[in-house]
């Protein structure tokens, strides 16, 4: 069976997102967990597989940052941070955090949610599959089969969105071939024109190079899209 925590410290908030949940997955187990020191305390003993956070609890600011350390000291679960807190200041933040995915309260609707937290449980699923998969070579692309949504470049992860993540394995699945404007539509939930596709992939090569100074794996096809080249093949 399933199981999820939801910390929040505001009750309504947190039944409304427990009732969604239920909905989305019937049978799931949820805890919930109102303070810091409860969230902390149910993560050293219990092993999640999905844990819904807000960042705020109470009167610590930032406590949701003090108990996403926790789970990754603990069992590097996927996290995803609900919060009031402007998306635009603590997205990056939590990201850098490895939470998995961010929502900003009072944005979007319970169909948000549901697509979002389903969408990690399907990743959750595919990372337990691919732990006994051998490892890929060191130059190739990979999933850590420790950590679904990270993508292992020549030994070193890659922290990235949901969304670019999407992009990025569409990209690679198809790699050698063009990958069109309107297939990558199909792989995002929203922005579903040119200029956001070419921001996301602009996203996806300055992770990269963060990493890798030299990346050119993937390649501008003018008016059509983008292609994954191999390092061998016109990359570095």
């Amino acid at each position: 069976m399933l199981k999820v925590a939801v910390i929040e410290d505001d009750l309504p908030t947190s039944n409304q997102l427990k009732s969604w949940i239920e909905a989305a997955k019937p049978g799931i187990k949820i805890d919930q967990w109102h303070t810091r020191d409860e969230a902390e305390a149910a993560i050293s003993r219990e092993k999640y597989d999905l844990i819904v956070l807000d960042i705020e609890l109470g009167r610590e600011r930032h406590a949701g940052v003090a108990i996403i350390n926790a789970i990754n000291k603990h069992h590097a679960t996927p996290v995803l941070v609900v919060s009031a807190m402007p998306a635009t200041i603590y997205r990056s933040i939590m990201k850098a955090l490895d939470a998995w995915d961010y929502l900003q309260k009072a944005t979007f609707e319970e169909a948000d949610f549901i697509d979002t937290f389903l969408e990690m449980l399907r990743s959750v699923k595919e990372r337990k599959q691919q732990i006994d998969k051998p490892a890929a070579a060191a130059d190739e692309l990979s999933m850590d089969p420790l950590r679904q949504r990270s993508p292992i470049w020549r030994g070193q992860r890659i922290n990235l969105p949901l969304t670019a993540q999407r992009i990025l394995a569409a990209l690679f699945a198809s790699r050698g071939q063009v990958v069109s404007y309107d297939e990558l539509f199909q792989v995002v939930k929203s922005g579903r024109n040119r200029d956001n596709i070419r921001k996301h992939v602009s996203t996806i090569r300055e992770a990269f190079r963060e990493i890798d100074a030299n990346f050119e794996c993937i390649e501008n096809v003018p008016m059509r899209g983008f292609r994954w080249v191999d390092s061998a093949n016109g990359g570095n």
